[in-house]
Protein backbone atom coordinates (compact mmCIF):
# COMPACT_ATOMS: atom_id res chain seq x y z
CA UNK A 1 0.00 0.00 0.00
CA UNK A 2 1.38 3.40 -1.01
CA UNK A 3 2.42 5.51 1.98
CA UNK A 4 0.96 8.99 2.44
CA UNK A 5 0.90 11.74 5.02
CA UNK A 6 -2.18 12.31 7.18
CA UNK A 7 -3.13 15.96 6.83
CA UNK A 8 -5.49 16.16 9.78
CA UNK A 9 -7.51 13.92 12.09
CA UNK A 10 -11.25 14.30 11.54
CA UNK A 11 -14.34 13.04 13.38
CA UNK A 12 -14.62 10.42 10.65
CA UNK A 13 -11.08 9.21 11.44
CA UNK A 14 -11.97 8.90 15.13
CA UNK A 15 -15.01 6.82 14.21
CA UNK A 16 -12.88 4.53 12.02
CA UNK A 17 -10.24 4.16 14.74
CA UNK A 18 -12.92 3.17 17.27
CA UNK A 19 -14.18 0.51 14.85
CA UNK A 20 -10.59 -0.69 14.35
CA UNK A 21 -10.07 -0.93 18.12
CA UNK A 22 -13.29 -2.96 18.59
CA UNK A 23 -12.38 -5.35 15.75
CA UNK A 24 -8.88 -5.81 17.21
CA UNK A 25 -10.29 -6.58 20.67
CA UNK A 26 -12.85 -9.03 19.24
CA UNK A 27 -10.32 -10.74 16.97
CA UNK A 28 -12.46 -10.82 13.81
CA UNK A 29 -14.99 -8.86 11.77
CA UNK A 30 -17.76 -11.36 12.51
CA UNK A 31 -17.17 -11.23 16.26
CA UNK A 32 -17.32 -7.41 16.18
CA UNK A 33 -20.67 -7.28 14.36
CA UNK A 34 -22.78 -7.53 17.51
CA UNK A 35 -20.80 -4.93 19.45
CA UNK A 36 -20.70 -2.42 16.60
CA UNK A 37 -24.24 -3.05 15.34
CA UNK A 38 -23.11 -3.11 11.71
CA UNK A 39 -22.53 -5.90 9.18
CA UNK A 40 -19.21 -7.52 8.33
CA UNK A 41 -19.27 -5.92 4.89
CA UNK A 42 -19.73 -2.47 6.47
CA UNK A 43 -16.89 -3.19 8.90
CA UNK A 44 -14.69 -4.26 5.97
CA UNK A 45 -15.47 -1.04 4.08
CA UNK A 46 -14.67 1.05 7.16
CA UNK A 47 -11.37 -0.77 7.66
CA UNK A 48 -10.47 -0.20 4.00
CA UNK A 49 -11.30 3.50 4.37
CA UNK A 50 -9.05 3.74 7.44
CA UNK A 51 -6.17 1.99 5.69
CA UNK A 52 -6.52 4.36 2.74
CA UNK A 53 -6.60 7.37 5.08
CA UNK A 54 -3.46 6.24 6.88
CA UNK A 55 -1.69 4.83 3.82
CA UNK A 56 -0.79 1.52 5.45
CA UNK A 57 -2.06 -2.02 5.89
CA UNK A 58 -3.43 -2.50 9.41
CA UNK A 59 -4.51 -6.13 9.41
CA UNK A 60 -4.53 -9.34 7.43
CA UNK A 61 -7.95 -10.86 6.86
CA UNK A 62 -9.09 -13.81 4.84
CA UNK A 63 -9.21 -17.57 5.06
CA UNK A 64 -6.14 -17.62 7.27
CA UNK A 65 -8.00 -15.52 9.83
CA UNK A 66 -7.59 -12.04 11.28
CA UNK A 67 -4.20 -10.73 12.43
CA UNK A 68 -2.79 -7.26 13.04
CA UNK A 69 0.23 -6.15 11.04
CA UNK A 70 3.18 -4.51 12.79
CA UNK A 71 1.85 -1.16 11.60
CA UNK A 72 -1.63 -2.08 12.88
CA UNK A 73 -0.31 -2.80 16.36
CA UNK A 74 1.54 0.52 16.39
CA UNK A 75 -1.52 2.47 15.17
CA UNK A 76 -3.65 0.76 17.83
CA UNK A 77 -1.20 1.82 20.54
CA UNK A 78 -1.12 5.43 19.32
CA UNK A 79 -4.90 5.55 18.93
CA UNK A 80 -5.35 4.37 22.55
CA UNK A 81 -3.24 7.32 23.70
CA UNK A 82 -5.16 9.72 21.45
CA UNK A 83 -8.55 8.45 22.69
CA UNK A 84 -7.32 8.90 26.27
CA UNK A 85 -6.35 12.49 25.45
CA UNK A 86 -9.79 13.15 23.90
CA UNK A 87 -11.46 11.67 26.98
CA UNK A 88 -9.26 13.80 29.23
CA UNK A 89 -10.42 16.91 27.32
CA UNK A 90 -14.05 15.86 27.78
CA UNK A 91 -13.52 15.37 31.51
CA UNK A 92 -11.87 18.77 31.85
CA UNK A 93 -14.87 20.42 30.16
CA UNK A 94 -17.29 18.50 32.38
CA UNK A 95 -15.36 19.53 35.47
CA UNK A 96 -15.91 23.15 34.48
CA UNK A 97 -19.62 22.44 34.83
CA UNK A 98 -19.09 20.61 38.15
CA UNK A 99 -20.49 17.44 36.65
CA UNK A 100 -19.22 13.95 37.40
CA UNK A 101 -19.35 12.59 33.88
CA UNK A 102 -16.91 10.74 31.70
CA UNK A 103 -14.71 7.67 31.69
CA UNK A 104 -12.85 6.29 34.70
CA UNK A 105 -10.21 3.73 33.75
CA UNK A 106 -8.74 1.55 36.47
CA UNK A 107 -6.22 -1.28 36.13
CA UNK A 108 -6.14 -3.99 38.81
CA UNK A 109 -4.05 -7.14 39.29
CA UNK A 110 -6.19 -10.25 39.40
CA UNK A 111 -7.68 -11.92 42.49
CA UNK A 112 -7.97 -8.83 44.69
CA UNK A 113 -11.76 -9.15 44.81
CA UNK A 114 -11.52 -11.73 47.65
CA UNK A 115 -9.54 -9.30 49.82
CA UNK A 116 -11.75 -8.93 52.93
CA UNK A 117 -10.97 -5.22 53.32
CA UNK A 118 -12.89 -4.30 50.19
CA UNK A 119 -11.60 -0.76 49.87
CA UNK A 120 -11.63 -0.71 46.06
CA UNK A 121 -15.16 -2.14 45.90
CA UNK A 122 -16.45 0.41 48.43
CA UNK A 123 -14.71 3.29 46.62
CA UNK A 124 -16.24 2.27 43.28
CA UNK A 125 -19.65 2.04 44.96
CA UNK A 126 -19.25 5.56 46.38
CA UNK A 127 -18.03 6.90 43.04
CA UNK A 128 -21.03 5.49 41.19
CA UNK A 129 -23.40 6.86 43.84
CA UNK A 130 -21.94 10.36 43.40
CA UNK A 131 -21.79 10.17 39.62
CA UNK A 132 -24.37 7.86 38.01
CA UNK A 133 -23.21 9.00 34.57
CA UNK A 134 -19.59 7.98 35.14
CA UNK A 135 -18.56 5.07 32.92
CA UNK A 136 -16.28 2.80 34.97
CA UNK A 137 -13.87 0.66 32.94
CA UNK A 138 -11.93 -2.02 34.87
CA UNK A 139 -9.06 -3.89 33.23
CA UNK A 140 -7.40 -6.89 34.87
CA UNK A 141 -3.73 -6.48 34.02
CA UNK A 142 -0.19 -7.33 35.05
CA UNK A 143 1.62 -4.84 37.28
CA UNK A 144 3.91 -3.81 34.40
CA UNK A 145 0.95 -3.20 32.06
CA UNK A 146 -0.78 -1.11 34.73
CA UNK A 147 2.32 1.05 35.16
CA UNK A 148 2.61 1.52 31.39
CA UNK A 149 -1.09 2.43 31.18
CA UNK A 150 -0.65 5.06 33.89
CA UNK A 151 2.42 6.55 32.24
CA UNK A 152 0.83 6.88 28.78
CA UNK A 153 -2.50 8.16 30.12
CA UNK A 154 -4.71 5.18 29.26
CA UNK A 155 -5.39 4.52 32.95
CA UNK A 156 -6.35 6.96 35.70
CA UNK A 157 -5.41 4.72 38.62
CA UNK A 158 -4.07 1.24 39.31
CA UNK A 159 -3.84 -1.31 42.13
CA UNK A 160 -0.73 -3.50 42.15
CA UNK A 161 2.00 -4.96 44.38
CA UNK A 162 4.54 -2.35 45.50
CA UNK A 163 7.75 -4.21 44.58
CA UNK A 164 9.99 -1.80 42.68
CA UNK A 165 8.33 1.62 42.30
CA UNK A 166 9.23 3.46 39.10
CA UNK A 167 9.88 7.16 38.66
CA UNK A 168 6.90 9.21 37.52
CA UNK A 169 4.31 7.29 39.54
CA UNK A 170 3.01 7.80 43.09
CA UNK A 171 2.43 4.69 45.23
CA UNK A 172 0.30 4.63 48.38
CA UNK A 173 -0.10 1.42 50.37
CA UNK A 174 -3.65 0.09 50.28
CA UNK A 175 -3.47 -3.45 51.67
CA UNK A 176 -0.93 -5.64 53.42
CA UNK A 177 -1.46 -9.03 51.76
CA UNK A 178 -0.22 -12.24 53.42
CA UNK A 179 0.72 -15.26 51.28
CA UNK A 180 1.22 -18.82 52.55
CA UNK A 181 2.49 -22.04 50.99
CA UNK A 182 -0.33 -24.37 49.88
CA UNK A 183 -0.82 -27.89 48.62
CA UNK A 184 -4.04 -29.54 47.48
CA UNK A 185 -5.86 -32.47 49.06
CA UNK A 186 -4.40 -34.69 46.30
CA UNK A 187 -0.82 -33.94 47.35
CA UNK A 188 1.24 -36.29 49.52
CA UNK A 189 1.97 -33.45 51.99
CA UNK A 190 -1.70 -32.73 52.65
CA UNK A 191 -2.11 -35.23 55.51
CA UNK A 192 1.27 -34.56 57.13
CA UNK A 193 0.98 -33.04 60.61
CA UNK A 194 4.63 -32.12 61.26
CA UNK A 195 6.51 -28.93 60.41
CA UNK A 196 8.08 -29.26 56.97
CA UNK A 197 11.82 -28.61 56.79
CA UNK A 198 13.66 -27.22 53.76
CA UNK A 199 15.04 -30.59 52.68
CA UNK A 200 11.55 -32.09 52.55
CA UNK A 201 10.18 -29.19 50.51
CA UNK A 202 13.01 -29.50 47.98
CA UNK A 203 11.85 -33.03 47.15
CA UNK A 204 8.48 -31.90 45.73
CA UNK A 205 7.65 -29.79 42.68
CA UNK A 206 6.75 -26.15 43.27
CA UNK A 207 5.58 -23.13 41.27
CA UNK A 208 7.57 -19.96 40.67
CA UNK A 209 5.62 -16.80 39.78
CA UNK A 210 6.83 -15.13 36.59
CA UNK A 211 5.60 -11.74 37.88
CA UNK A 212 7.66 -9.37 40.03
CA UNK A 213 7.99 -9.98 43.75
CA UNK A 214 9.55 -8.20 46.69
CA UNK A 215 12.71 -9.58 48.30
CA UNK A 216 10.82 -11.49 51.01
CA UNK A 217 8.76 -13.40 48.45
CA UNK A 218 11.81 -14.13 46.30
CA UNK A 219 13.62 -15.53 49.36
CA UNK A 220 10.73 -17.87 50.15
CA UNK A 221 10.65 -19.24 46.60
CA UNK A 222 14.40 -19.90 46.65
CA UNK A 223 13.69 -22.53 49.32
CA UNK A 224 11.52 -24.48 46.87
CA UNK A 225 12.15 -26.82 43.93
CA UNK A 226 10.39 -24.66 41.32
CA UNK A 227 9.73 -26.74 38.20
CA UNK A 228 6.78 -24.74 36.84
CA UNK A 229 5.92 -21.06 36.40
CA UNK A 230 2.67 -19.09 36.36
CA UNK A 231 2.00 -15.54 35.20
CA UNK A 232 -0.59 -14.81 37.90
CA UNK A 233 -2.18 -16.12 41.08
CA UNK A 234 -4.98 -17.94 39.26
CA UNK A 235 -2.38 -19.88 37.28
CA UNK A 236 -0.67 -20.86 40.55
CA UNK A 237 -4.02 -22.08 41.92
CA UNK A 238 -4.62 -24.19 38.81
CA UNK A 239 -1.28 -25.96 39.28
CA UNK A 240 -1.72 -26.45 43.04
CA UNK A 241 -5.13 -28.07 42.45
CA UNK A 242 -3.56 -30.70 40.17
CA UNK A 243 -2.06 -32.21 43.32
CA UNK A 244 1.41 -32.26 41.76
CA UNK A 245 2.72 -28.86 42.88
CA UNK A 246 2.96 -26.65 45.96
CA UNK A 247 2.90 -22.86 45.72
CA UNK A 248 2.31 -19.58 47.50
CA UNK A 249 -1.11 -17.88 47.33
CA UNK A 250 -2.63 -14.90 49.18
CA UNK A 251 -4.52 -16.31 52.16
CA UNK A 252 -7.73 -14.45 51.25
CA UNK A 253 -7.67 -15.98 47.75
CA UNK A 254 -6.87 -19.53 48.93
CA UNK A 255 -9.58 -19.40 51.62
CA UNK A 256 -12.31 -20.59 49.21
CA UNK A 257 -10.46 -23.91 48.70
CA UNK A 258 -9.28 -24.21 52.30
CA UNK A 259 -12.90 -24.00 53.51
CA UNK A 260 -13.81 -26.86 51.15
CA UNK A 261 -10.78 -28.87 52.39
CA UNK A 262 -9.34 -28.83 48.89
CA UNK A 263 -6.17 -27.00 50.02
CA UNK A 264 -4.19 -26.50 53.21
CA UNK A 265 -1.33 -24.24 54.21
CA UNK A 266 2.00 -25.93 54.88
CA UNK A 267 3.83 -24.84 58.07
CA UNK A 268 2.04 -21.46 58.06
CA UNK A 269 3.92 -20.16 61.11
CA UNK A 270 7.19 -20.36 59.15
CA UNK A 271 6.34 -20.40 55.45
CA UNK A 272 4.69 -17.08 54.67
CA UNK A 273 5.49 -13.59 53.39
CA UNK A 274 3.69 -10.26 53.05
CA UNK A 275 3.17 -8.04 50.01
CA UNK A 276 2.17 -4.40 49.99
CA UNK A 277 -0.67 -3.72 47.56
CA UNK A 278 -0.56 -0.08 46.49
CA UNK A 279 -2.92 2.35 44.81
CA UNK A 280 -0.91 4.05 42.05
CA UNK A 281 -1.41 7.28 40.10
CA UNK A 282 0.74 9.32 37.76
CA UNK A 283 2.93 11.95 39.42
CA UNK A 284 2.03 15.58 38.62
CA UNK A 285 -1.29 14.53 37.12
CA UNK A 286 -3.82 17.14 36.05
CA UNK A 287 -6.83 17.82 38.25
CA UNK A 288 -9.45 15.13 37.71
CA UNK A 289 -12.50 15.36 39.94
CA UNK A 290 -13.54 11.74 39.26
CA UNK A 291 -10.14 10.40 40.27
CA UNK A 292 -10.03 12.61 43.36
CA UNK A 293 -13.47 11.41 44.46
CA UNK A 294 -12.32 7.82 44.07
CA UNK A 295 -9.12 8.40 46.05
CA UNK A 296 -11.05 10.17 48.82
CA UNK A 297 -13.38 7.18 49.10
CA UNK A 298 -10.42 4.85 49.69
CA UNK A 299 -9.71 6.64 53.00
CA UNK A 300 -5.96 6.55 52.36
Amino acid sequence: MKSKSLAQVTDFDLKLLRIFKTVSECGSFSAAEGLLGITRSAISLNMSDLEKRLGMRLCQRGRAGFALTDEGREILRHSDSMMAAVENFRQQVNQMHKQLRGEFNIGIINNLVTQPRMKITHALDALRANGPEIRINISMMTAADIERGLMDGRLHVGALPMTSPISGLDYTQLYDEKSELYCSSKHSLFTATHEHDDSELMKVDAIAPSFRMAAEGIGMHQMLNCTATASDREGIAFLILTGRFIGFLPDHYAAQWVEKKMMRALSPRRLHFSSKIAIVTRSGRRDNVILEKFLQSLDL
